[in-house]
């Protein structure tokens, strides 16, 4: 008797579904709500496994209200066509914000895909059907939120393809991220374009940068224009006497040497040039002997010297290299 009277009850129940579920109800006036969407970027080349994500905004104008109960519930599986599409909802988040005249839900819905096939096939994010009552006469009507058509792509091709028939114009093209190597490139071209400057710097013999046109920067430039005959190498050394007058502030003479190095001290490496220099000076303007004492050609000499000074000057260390001691 109980099993037929739980029977009767379960039928009952079960009759009362079918028949809410065949109720039609009439759609919300579409003054009374605005949606926004945010659906994924594209929308094809989805695989089993992945993850789509929208976001729908709905703004609910007073006397009508959201029922809850009518959202999409986490695990229901969506139909496409009568079929089970193999897409569920696998996790609902809600915000409400309330305003005077309206409530704003933000829905964000996340999909998961569990399907697959040889081909692509067309699948969608069904449109969902909400409920809405009317607060002053209780009327109850629905909404419902577009769907989103997109493809799921097999995970592997079967068979022989011809590339340009299969460009799909849903698919866009694949883009690698050359952001971090612009950045390396960028970055080296930096170095290289700071190597090349401190280069020229230091071996440039032309005035358009820093200090290029200091007294031993240009008489480097003239000498190193001069012929290498005795007559050019009274000019040459000459021309660097007046460089270093300049550089002094007064005649320097091998007397007053050591007054000038301590007043300019970057020029200290050098005493053992200057003397070297002020004897070849002697030499050429008041002797007849041939430089020997610098053991190579003397315009050579004059103009390795004149380089060492212009080094110091721009506030280089001269490369000067070491003696070796028999």
């Amino acid at each position: 008797m109980q099993t037929r009277f739980l029977l009767a009850i379960c039928t009952l129940a079960l009759g009362v579904q079918i028949a809410h579920a065949d109720i039609i109800l009439p759609d919300v006036n579409a003054k009374y709500v605005s949606i926004k969407q945010e659906n994924p970027d594209r929308d094809a080349g989805y695989v089993v496994g992945d993850v789509l994500e929208r976001t729908i905004t709905l703004t609910i104008k007073k006397p009508y209200e959201l029922v809850k109960e009518s959202l999409p519930i986490e695990g229901y599986e969506h139909r496409y066509r009568g079929q089970i599409s193999g897409i569920e909802l696998i996790k609902i988040n809600t915000q409400e914000t309330s305003h005077s005249d309206r409530v704003t839900h933000v829905l964000r819905l996340k999909y998961q895909i569990f399907t697959t096939g040889k081909l692509a096939k067309p699948a969608a994010l069904r449109a969902e059907i909400i409920k809405l009552r009317n607060t002053a006469n209780k009327e109850i009507v629905q909404y419902r939120i577009p769907s989103f058509n997109f493809r799921i792509s097999p995970l592997s091709v079967f068979g022989s393809v011809k590339l340009k028939e299969e460009m799909s114009p849903f698919v866009r093209p694949l883009r690698l991220d050359a952001n971090q190597d612009i950045l390396q490139l960028e970055i080296a071209v930096g170095l290289l374009s700071l190597t090349l400057i401190a280069l020229l710097y230091i071996f440039g013999a032309y005035a358009w940068l820093p200090r290029m046109g200091a007294p031993f920067a240009k008489a480097y430039r003239d000498i190193r224009k001069m012929p290498n005959t005795t007559e050019e190498l009274k000019k040459a050394v000459a021309r660097l006497h007046t460089a270093l007058n300049n550089t002094a502030g007064s005649i320097l003479f091998s007397s007053n040497l050591a007054d000038f190095l301590q007043k300019k001290p970057a020029f200290t490496p050098l005493k053992a040039e200057f003397e070297k220099f002020f004897t070849l000076s002697s030499e050429v303007f008041f002797e007849s002997n041939e430089a020997t004492h610098l053991g190579e050609n003397p315009k050579d000499w004059l103009l390795k010297f004149c380089r060492h000074l212009r080094d110091c000057e721009r506030g280089l260390t001269p490369n000067i290299p070491s003696k070796v001691s028999r």
